[in-house]
Formats: structure tokens, C-alpha cells, sequence
């Protein structure tokens, strides 16, 4: 029919029924099922259940509600996994340090006079070496502990002792002879002690009788052989004298006419008097090679121990570590030096101070801690290269803990009530007791924790 309206017309033009057309009744109150509206509010009721549908799915997925138990596990989220694996972890702390050769001693020099040349710093020396000349002499490096203290020689002879250890004094002259008594016709007879007797008679009548004879010539003192040097001292210095090739004597505790001979030849390659005899300030001993340091003062200046100082010929590695925290350092432990070019050699720690002191200008004001110096020997001095000083950085062990479950330190989340946890692979989370923390990693235990179990690292 075609004076007919339905929805559908409305929907193509909206335009209202025809005049006269019927129209089906409405409830009170409602708008008829056409009425412009009705598309609105079917639009806001499905909006609506869409809402509550998806405010129910996110409260699921978060947990939230029921009655208390463990809510399904969340959508997983991005970011890798990893596994709780078991390991010893190892705490490495470093510490600053310096290279170089040590600090520099005084060299022993005893030669009294004038210092007439001195060598270059950072010049090696070795046995035979000269060190310094005073006066134009040279003073020679000889390696031995036992310091120069008294000259070297041949000795002359001494008397000989008698029974009670006192040398035999000269003997006397003889005494005077007894005179007669009275006129006796023959003098007294005298007996020199040590010597002969000695007669003297008087003739005359009741004089006395004259003087006696004198006493008996003087025997010549007991007296031995000259005797050698002897000492440790000698020792050392014949051993010095041998390895530097003079030998023809025994190396032993003695200086021998045969020592002398080589003191000769030695000191005649050194352009000095050929006397046999060392002096006290000829010679120098060390302990081996070392290294001269800065000279303290100019050529023509007086001689004296404090003229150069020198330090071995092992670079190495102080520490001035904190004496509350260094119980690391301990003699013969291993350490890792990192030198200024990023390369790390191995060192062991060689000494420790026993001498605590405030740091250097502190004066103790400013509350640092003191402390005590500990020097690192390198024994590879190869891996140096050619550097010589410089900062480097020292790395100890610490703390060690073997045998821990452990995971990377970016695997931990801080939880709502305190303390750490875990997030595990399916969203659920789990606290984790921290202990060590090294290398990247941390120590982690609790009761939902075992080696195996994957984890997130949050992104």
C-alpha cells in the first residue's frame, strides 16, 4: 500500500508518516518505537556493557577481588628472562695506587771530601759500578748486607803473651853486688835478674868492698808473625773481589797476603794507588742492582750519606689503603693491577706498614681515616712495558660466597611492603632476600626460590 510507513522508510529519509496514516500506540510515557531517541539509547547501553565488561577483565588480570586467594596470573609483560642459577659470587673492591720504584734511601757513602762527580738519575748500577768520585776517587758499588765499617788490610805482629796474658816485660839490668862487711877482703857477689852474675871483689882492710859487677844483658822479647784480618766483613769483600774476576787467594774469612795482591790489580784498573788496603769510604755494599736516584747536592759540595739516594730496580705498586679496611692486604695475596692503558697485570702483595698516619697535609683535621702503606710487586716486569710511574688502580678480593642461587641485579623489583621480590615467568611475584652483592649479580634466597626457576628483567 502505498500510503504504508515503516521503520525502515523513516530510516532512508526521516521523514514523519503521512497525515491519516496509522500509527501503533504507545505505552504511557515511552517513545514510540520510531521515535529519533531510540538510537541514542541503544548506542549508550552497549557502550555501557562494553565498560563494565573490560573493568571486570582488568580486575582480573590485576588480581583484585575474590575471596583472597591467588588471582590468575597477569598477561605476560615485555622484557627477557632469565634462570635462579646457582654460583659463587666474589666481591672485588679497587683501591688507587701509584707506580714506581719505592721511596729512595740515602746511599751508605762513608768517603769524606769532596764530591767530584755524580751520575745521571734513574742510571743502574751494578757491582763494580762506580756510584759517585769524592776527592777524584771512585766509591764502588758491592753487593753484601754487612755495611762498611772499618778498613781492610794486612795487620803487623803483636809480642807474644806470657802465662798470665800479659805481654813479657823487658828484663832489668843486675843488681849491685853485696859489699864486704867490715874489711872483708872479697866483695859481695850481685846476680842480675835475667842476666849474668857479676863479681866485684875490694881488697881493702876494713873497707867495703866495692861495688859488684854489673847485671846480665837484656833478653829479646817473644814476639809471633804478622796475622791476617779476619771477620765477616772480609768475607763479603773477597767474594766480591773473586766475582768481579781478581781471585789467587781463598775466599774466606781472611785477609791474606794473597787478598792484597788482588786489592793491587783491582785498584790499578781503578787508577787508584796500588796499597792493598780498602778504604772505609771506598766501597758501598747493596743488597744488588740499584737504581740512583736524584742527587741532594751539586759537585763541589762536601761528601756525606745524604749525597744520593737510590732505590731497587723492581717496579711496583703502593697502596696508601685505609687502616680500618685493610684486612686485604696480606702478604703473599694476590691482586690485579690496572695500569693507564687499560691493561691489568697480576700482583702480589709483598708488604704492609705497620705504621699508621694521618693523610698527606691533613694534619688530622679533616677526620680521614688513616692509613697504612702496602706495596704490590709485579713479577712479570714485562707486562709494564715501558712505563715507569704513573697512577694505577690496585683490585682485591673481598667477600666470597659459594654455592648460592643467584640472579642479575636488574632482575630485582622493589615490592609495595618492603624488602625485594622477583617476577616470575607467568606474572606472579616472590620475595627474594638479598645477600652478596659482585660482578653483576646478587644472592637471593627464599622459600619460593630454586635454581632452575625463570624470571623477568623488568624493562
Amino acid at each position: 500500500m502505498s500510503g504504508m510507513f515503516t521503520d525502515r522508510d523513516e530510516d532512508r529519509d526521516g521523514a514523519p508518516p503521512a497525515a491519516g496514516a496509522e500509527v501503533e500506540p504507545t505505552q504511557e510515557g515511552t517513545a514510540p518505537p520510531h521515535a529519533p531517541g531510540r538510537r541514542r539509547s541503544r548506542t549508550v547501553l552497549v557502550t555501557a556493557a562494553f565498560v563494565v565488561v573490560t573493568a571486570v577483565a582488568v580486575v582480573g588480570a590485576l588480581g583484585l577481588g575474590g575471596d583472597g586467594g591467588e588471582g590468575p596470573a597477569a598477561p605476560p609483560r615485555a622484557g627477557s628472562t632469565v634462570a635462579v642459577t646457582r654460583a659463587t659470587l666474589v666481591e672485588r673492591t679497587k683501591v688507587d695506587g701509584t707506580l714506581g720504584y719505592g721511596a729512595e734511601i740515602p746511599l751508605p757513602a762513608k768517603a769524606s771530601g769532596t764530591v767530584t762527580w755524580l751520575p745521571e738519575p734513574g742510571t743502574v748500577a751494578e757491582r763494580g759500578d762506580t756510584l759517585l768520585r769524592v776527592d777524584d776517587r771512585p766509591v764502588v758499588l758491592l753487593y753484601g748486607t754487612l755495611p762498611m765499617y772499618r778498613e781492610l788490610g794486612t795487620t803487623a805482629g803483636t809480642a807474644a803473651p806470657d802465662t798470665t796474658g800479659n805481654p813479657t816485660p823487658p828484663a832489668p839490668g843486675g843488681a849491685a853486688g853485696k859489699g864486704g862487711t867490715d874489711g872483708g877482703t872479697d866483695g859481695g857477689t850481685g846476680t842480675a835478674s835475667g842476666g849474668t852474675t857479676g863479681t866485684g871483689g875490694g881488697t881493702d882492710t876494713g873497707g867495703g868492698g866495692n861495688t859488684g859487677g854489673g847485671g846480665g844483658t837484656d833478653a829479646p822479647p817473644r814476639s809471633t808473625p804478622p796475622q791476617p784480618l779476619r771477620g765477616m766483613d772480609v768475607l763479603q769483600f773477597e767474594s766480591n773481589l773473586a766475582a768481579l774476576g781478581y781471585t789467587g787467594f781463598t775466599v774466606d774469612e781472611r785477609f791474606t797476603s794473597g787478598t792484597e795482591r788482588a786489592v793491587k790489580r783491582w785498584q790499578k784498573s781503578l787508577g787508584l794507588p796500588e796499597t792493598g788496603r780498602v778504604g772505609l769510604g771506598d766501597v758501598v755494599y747493596a743488597s744488588g742492582r740499584i737504581r740512583l736516584g736524584q742527587p741532594s747536592v751539586r759537585l763541589g759540595a762536601a761528601a756525606g750519606e745524604s749525597v744520593l739516594g737510590y732505590t731497587g730496580t723492581t717496579r711496583k705498586v703502593v697502596v696508601d689503603a685505609s687502616a680500618q679496611e685493610a684486612s686485604w692486604a696480606v702478604r703473599g695475596a694476590g691482586v690485579t693491577v690496572g695500569l693507564p692503558d687499560g691493561t691489568a697485570v697480576k700482583g702480589q702483595v709483598a708488604s704492609v706498614g705497620r705504621q699508621a698516619t694521618a693523610p698527606e697535609g691533613d694534619g688530622g683535621t679533616s677526620g680521614a681515616a688513616p692509613t697504612v702503606p702496602v706495596t704490590v710487586t709485579i713479577t712479570d716486569q714485562r707486562s709494564l712495558g715501558r712505563l715507569e710511574s704513573g697512577p694505577v688502580s690496585v683490585e682485591y678480593v673481598g667477600r666470597k660466597r659459594e654455592n648460592v642461587l643467584a640472579v642479575p641485579v636488574a632482575a630485582l623489583v622493589a615490592l609495595a611492603e618492603g624488602g625485594h621480590g622477583l617476577e616470575t615467568e607467568d606474572g606472579r611475584f616472590v620475595t627474594a632476600r638479598t645477600g652478596l652483592f659482585a660482578d653483576g649479580m646478587v644472592e637471593v634466597s627464599g622459600p619460593a626460590l630454586r635454581a632452575g626457576l625463570k624470571v623477568r628483567i623488568p624493562q
